[in-house]
């Protein structure tokens, strides 16, 4: 499986000094201890085997995005606002086939599309643990199912540190016999709230043609 996240530290203009430090507790717990004093701990699991809600809202593509970046291998597309978005295709041997950026901010996207079919449930395990890979201490802070321009897909919005640096990654994940479909956001975490429209306009821009 390809990897989901590529290292928003070089993406950000943001820079950090200090990293995460690993750590024991006097009980044998490994922890996180970062820079500014907080602490998490490292194995603690979050892929939980829980009943995910389904939010019955109709949720559609915005009014205003009027160009559609289309999917070379499978029928899939985003509509995109051309005047707050670029996108551009990624190089062969990058894990998404595209990435978008928000003009002038800091937000950033990728669309991840594969041939294979996978079930949600194993797709979110393999999301999870490739987040962790790059961010030992991720959170899955938000998921449920969505319906998005007529299909059904899993979204989920996890918390996690690289190199000291909160970030936040949000998506929509989506399969059928033709293949799998991941448009995941990511931000600096403390960004987020800020960007939270502008993450759910792009992201409802997930079209099956």
């Amino acid at each position: 499986m390809k990897k989901l996240l590529i290292i928003l530290i070089l993406l950000l203009s943001i820079n950090y000094l200090h990293a995460q430090i690993n750590a024991i507790t006097e009980t044998g717990d490994e922890v996180l201890l970062y820079p500014d004093g907080t602490w998490a701990y490292l194995n603690d699991s979050l892929v939980e085997t829980k009943t995910i809600e389904v939010n019955e809202k109709k949720f559609t593509k915005s009014k205003s995005a009027s160009f559609l970046v289309k999917s070379k291998k499978l029928n899939i597309g985003v509509w995109i606002n051309p005047k707050h978005w670029t996108f551009e295709r990624a190089n062969e041997n990058d894990a998404s086939e595209f990435n978008f950026t928000r003009k002038g901010e800091d937000l950033y996207a990728m669309l991840i599309s594969e041939k294979m079919e996978i079930p949600i449930v194993t797709l979110k395990q393999v999301a999870f643990e490739n987040a962790r890979e790059v961010a030992p201490d991720i959170k899955i802070v938000n998921e449920e199912y969505r319906f998005v321009n007529g299909i059904m897909v899993y979204m989920m919005q996890m918390n996690g540190s690289i190199q000291g640096m909160r970030v936040t990654y949000c998506g929509y994940y989506y399969s059928n016999s033709n293949g799998t479909i991941q448009l995941i956001t990511y931000t600096a975490a403390n960004l987020f709230d800020d960007y939270k429209d502008q993450v759910e306009e792009l992201l409802n821009g997930l079209v099956e043609l």
